[in-house]
């Protein structure tokens, strides 16, 4: 007879590591999924207008920083790049949250003692408030950057030390993208200070040298005459959101005279619209024989010769 109910209780046990932990444990990882898989479609759904020109749900209790004077559109452009950014930091968050979840119920249903491990988390708190402050402020930096919404994806600003576009942004650490394709990895805490040339509008500011001899109101009138003509022009003009203005002398060297010109272009293209406007005028004043300062630099020299 204890041949036989020995073997009917191995039977259990193999039975209970077989079937019934197993069934358990895909069950937690099956609710895992579906339950990552309904946050993620809620964050998609909060951070997702029902039309163009509605504001996300997810941003509604958020203010804005777009400046009076920006078109709808560009507003609306701006929010679902802030409404991706703050949607991306919640998924990864949530997927997180989910993982550690699902590996206590793991080792629960293996017999493991979790409470250890759910009383150590305040232990590890405290470390972390203390040997890991860097580490604090960095995510603390991260959640205030998104909530005022300082910067986001596709933008680009200048972080100090880097200058580029912004990849990825994270509670941790924000990576950016510079002219030279160099990928930055720059820690939320250690950024001091943010220029965004993405938010709003950017202004184009195109300098243009002329020699002392130069006539500089023909100067004046030629340059601005060249960068409105060149304004209108199928390349930049889906940029320019306003007429340029011409500010007069900038500034007055030994070398040169220089002229300023300014317009307020769509965030990111100011650069283009600067080569655009460099461009034109450096034609026209070629046209009107208006003298560059090396001109009257080699002019000088070969009449001293």
């Amino acid at each position: 007879m204890f041949p036989s109910l020995q073997a009917f209780e191995l039977t259990e046990t193999n039975r209970d590591w077989l079937i019934h932990r197993p069934a358990e444990i895909a069950t937690y990882v099956v609710l895992a999924l579906v339950l990552r898989f309904a946050l993620h479609r809620m964050i998609d759904r909060m951070t997702r207008p029902r039309e163009p020109s509605d504001k996300p749900a997810m941003l509604r209790p958020l203010r804005e920083r777009a400046p009076r004077g920006v078109k709808e559109a560009m507003v609306n452009e701006r929010r679902a790049q802030r409404a991706r950014t703050i949607g991306s930091v919640l998924k990864s968050t949530v997927s997180i949250v989910v993982l550690i979840w699902v590996v206590l119920q793991v080792l629960a249903v293996l017999g493991v003692n979790v409470a250890p491990f759910i009383a150590s988390a305040g232990v590890i708190g405290v470390a972390l408030g203390f040997g890991a402050q860097n580490l604090v402020r960095d995510f603390l930096s991260g959640i205030f950057m998104l909530l005022e919404d300082q910067y986001g994806v596709g933008d680009v600003v200048d972080l100090g030390e880097a200058v580029g576009t912004v990849e990825t942004v994270g509670l941790r650490v924000t990576t950016i993208r510079d002219v030279n394709g160099t990928l930055w990895y720059c820690r939320n805490g250690e950024i001091v200070r943010v220029g965004n040339m993405s938010q709003g509008y950017a202004v184009a500011v195109v300098d243009l040298p002329i020699a002392h001899a130069a006539n500089v109101q023909r100067a004046c009138e030629v340059a601005l005459e060249a960068v409105t003509e060149a304004a209108k022009g199928d390349a930049i003009a889906a940029d320019v959101l306003e007429p340029p203005e011409l500010l007069g002398v900038n500034s007055v060297t030994a070398e040169s005279v220089t002229l300023r010109i300014t317009a307020r272009t769509k965030p990111g293209r100011q650069w283009a619209v600067q080569r655009t406007f460099a461009r034109a005028a450096l034609s026209a004043f070629t046209h009107y024989d208006i003298d560059a300062p090396y001109l009257s630099v080699l002019s000088s020299a070969r009449s001293t010769n």
